[in-house]
This record gives C-alpha cells, structure tokens and sequence, in this order.
C-alpha cells in the first residue's frame, strides 16, 4: 500500500446516518428518499428526511446522469417537486458545460501562441 492511501480516511460519520429507501416510475424518474438513523438504526426525529431526484438524458456519447435535491417534506410532495427540479438541474449542467468549452477554448488559443526563435 502506498502513502497516498494510507492518508484516505474512512471513519464512518455516525451522527450523519441515513436508511435509503428508492421509488421509480420505471420511466424517467427516480427518487431517493434519505431517512435519518441513529447508529443503533432507530429512526432520529431530531433531523430531517432528504428526497433527492435522479434521471438521465441519452446523448451520442451515453447516458448523462441528472440528480438534485427535491424540496418537500414527503414522498408526493417530492413528486410534484421533480420536473421544476430536473429541468434546473439540466439548465444549470448546460450553462457549466458551456463555460468549461469556452475555458478549453480560451487555453487553446493560449496554448497556439508559440514562438518559436530564429524563424
């Protein structure tokens, strides 16, 4: 084993534990709902349950994941939370996609500029 993992920590954060349970609609959308647990695995009531929604869009180069956390306090009003959710979640992917090409973009112009001496 080399230094580098020798230094990876994987201490389980046992105030931070979650029971996972999945819905799907076998469609488009897939919701994880994070229920909080003590380390004992009883339910903590002194923290809140968490939805997070997933999907994936096809492209030419494969499946892209999207995933955010839904608002809500329960399953249905998750639910009703996941299309606003996703499509902020794609539009805000895009607006990163675009400006990582335009950083690419702006390097590799930086890059061509070389001058080379004696011609």
């Amino acid at each position: 084993m080399n230094d580098e993992n020798q230094n990876v920590n994987f201490s389980v954060d046992k105030n931070n534990l979650y029971k996972e349970e999945s819905v799907t609609d076998l469609k488009v959308a897939s919701i994880r709902k994070l229920i909080p647990v003590k380390s004992d695995g009883t339910k903590d009531n002194d923290r809140k349950t968490i939805f997070v929604g997933h999907t994936q869009l096809m492209s030419p180069q494969g499946p892209i994941p999207i995933h955010s956390p839904l608002k809500g306090n329960s399953l249905e009003e998750a639910i009703d939370e996941f299309p606003g959710a996703m499509k902020i979640a794609l539009s805000d992917m895009v607006e990163k996609a675009k400006k990582m090409q335009q950083e690419q973009q702006k390097q590799k112009n930086d890059d061509s500029r070389i001058i080379i001496p004696g011609r």
